[in-house]
């Protein structure tokens, strides 16, 4: 796998590369200086499974590069790296992985390496079901979130619909495991999708709103924060 680490602190940046060749996996990794070298590097972030960025550097720091990232390759986990808490909530606005500190990362990054390498593997799962339109393959990354419509459940993916004849109970327990949340009878939710959730309501990436209810609420958050790994 290809990795790509940002700090404008040399001994940072050596000290990070350190303990990723210390996690067991044989990663290709590259170093840039600046938000500003990285971003002129595109072609290779494209290609990379992890980006880890420093938030606190000078020109554009962590988060402006890391918004930057995610307009252009939306698919790859950033893991942003701080001496600072204060920083959580901009990580999540701009769709980071994971928040690590810098003075904690030889207890937490080969954890938070094993937490997006399985995601990973998720994300390249392959699900195959009898659709009313036919016997299809599709990847689990690709799939938005399923939605009962009268007798049928229909799939909402990247690219097009599917309906099924299959219970939604069938479908949960098919999908455990995947990155998937019930929020209520009639919504599965692929929770890579998810922009938010507050005041009841879920945001999706695509801009759609769904209710969840009340007795569902602490549940969706919590399976939720698991997923995006704030706990």
């Amino acid at each position: 796998m290809k990795i790509a680490v940002c700090d404008d602190n040399r001994s940072d940046r050596d000290t990070l590369r350190a303990l990723l060749r210390n996690c067991g996996q044989d990663f290709e990794i590259k170093e840039y200086g600046s938000g500003a070298e990285l971003c002129g590097n595109m072609g290779y972030i494209r290609e990379c499974g992890i980006v880890f960025l420093d938030i606190n550097m000078v020109g554009p720091d962590g988060l402006e590069t890391a918004k930057r990232i995610k307009a252009e390759c939306p698919k790859v986990h950033i893991v942003l790296v701080t001496a600072y808490m204060n920083y959580v909530l901009e990580g999540y606005k701009v769709k980071a992985s994971r928040f690590l500190l810098k003075d904690d990362l030889e207890r937490t990054l080969s954890e938070c390496v094993d937490d997006i390498l399985r995601e990973i593997r998720q994300e390249e799962q392959v699900v195959k079901f009898g659709f009313v339109e036919g016997n299809m393959c599709l990847r689990v990354d690709d799939i938005i979130y399923i939605e009962t419509s009268r007798h049928k459940n229909v799939f909402y993916t990247t690219g097009q619909t599917y309906s099924i004849y299959k219970k939604m109970d069938e479908l949960e327990r098919e999908l455990k495991g995947m990155g998937f949340v019930r929020i209520h009878q009639s919504f599965l939710i692929n929770m890579r999708y998810i922009e938010k959730i507050s005041s009841y309501v879920m945001v999706l990436t695509t801009g759609k709103e769904i209710s969840v209810p009340k007795s569902r609420y602490p549940e969706v958050k919590r399976q939720y924060t698991l997923f995006k790994g704030a706990e």
